[in-house]
């Protein structure tokens, strides 16, 4: 399998911190893969979605993507290439649903241009497939958190990307919206796009990843297939704590085996 990004000696340190966010981290992401960077609330996960970014320059190392280094790519090019669903989003204007989602289509646009009848059909497109296509005209400020959550996921999609990047996208969901998710997920996997997505829910990340990146304050613990990588042992020393897991009807199990105490 090619690789769709590659991380080689990634390191960060926040102005004042003791110690780096980022610790010479390297990672392959293969092409059309899922995978789940799993790691505790403030292992570092969320510094390395902002660097593939470029929202923030690391201390040391490099990262390419799609080949090429990520510097080398101009601000459209990478919106063609990369898009990412954010944790949450706050949103203090009363765009239409449609209008929030034809932003994807930004990269794709002049600095000044309208949205095409082509955009505006991409965007109509976008929310279909996540369920939203009877909210188009709704304001986002009327949204539930899991219908923002969706149109997040549409605007992403919209954008065509090859890879994409979703930081925690279940975290905030009950359970009917975070199937919803999983199961548009699966889709676009399905249809051969890559998918990187952090979270700290080992549950979520068995049943949605075909890989899985452990990280650890700031550093690589594993990384690999599913089945090579998410073992109970893996588990215990990511999270400090007993874990276990279970296979049944072809799917993974995580559970925790003992209590904090």
């Amino acid at each position: 399998m090619s690789t769709a990004c590659t991380i080689s000696g990634l390191s960060f340190r926040y102005q004042n911190a003791k110690t780096p966010a980022l610790d010479s981290f390297s990672l392959e992401i293969p092409k059309g893969s899922s995978m789940a960077l799993l790691g505790p609330n403030g292992a570092g996960k969320s510094t390395l979605m902002d660097i593939m970014l470029r929202w923030k320059t690391p201390t040391d190392g490099t990262i390419t993507l799609f080949g090429h280094p990520l510097q080398s790519y101009r601000r459209k090019e990478m919106g063609r290439l990369v898009a990412l669903v954010p944790q949450d989003e706050n949103s203090n204007f009363a765009f239409s649903a449609l209008d929030y989602v034809l932003f994807g289509r930004a990269p794709y646009l002049g600095d000044i241009a309208q949205p095409r009848q082509e955009d505006i059909d991409i965007a109509l497109d976008s929310l279909r497939q996540v369920g939203l296509s009877s909210f188009a005209e709704r304001p986002v400020t009327s949204l539930s958190g899991g219908e923002h959550q969706l149109l997040l996921l549409a605007r992403a999609i919209a954008q065509r990307p090859r890879l994409m990047l979703l930081d925690e996208p279940t975290s905030a969901l009950d359970p009917a919206n975070t199937a919803k998710v999983l199961a548009i997920l699966a889709r676009l996997h399905d249809q051969g796009m890559t998918l990187f997505f952090t979270t700290h829910d080992p549950s979520m990340a068995a049943e949605t990843a075909t890989h899985v990146a452990m990280l650890k304050d700031g550093r690589l613990l594993s990384s690999g297939t599913m089945q090579k990588t998410m073992t109970a042992e893996s588990l215990s020393e990511l999270y400090d704590t007993p874990m276990a897991t279970l296979s049944h009807d072809s799917k993974l199990f995580v559970y925790r085996t003992a209590s904090d105490s």
